[in-house]
């Protein structure tokens, strides 16, 4: 839902929240695929460490 034009920040949130309710319900997620909280992290790497 675009709202970049609506400047009343009630009447932003109201258009938002029927857009969204009249939205048809998400999908699940597919079988062992990781929310993003559950992905593997990666280390940062110090500034001159080799990657390998």
């Amino acid at each position: 839902m675009n709202t970049t034009n609506v400047t009343d920040k009630a009447e932003r949130k109201d258009l938002k929240r029927k857009a969204r309710a009249e939205a048809p319900p998400k999908p699940k997620r597919a079988e062992g695929v990781a929310r993003g909280d559950n992905k593997k992290k990666v280390k940062k790497i110090v500034k001159g460490q080799r990657k390998r």
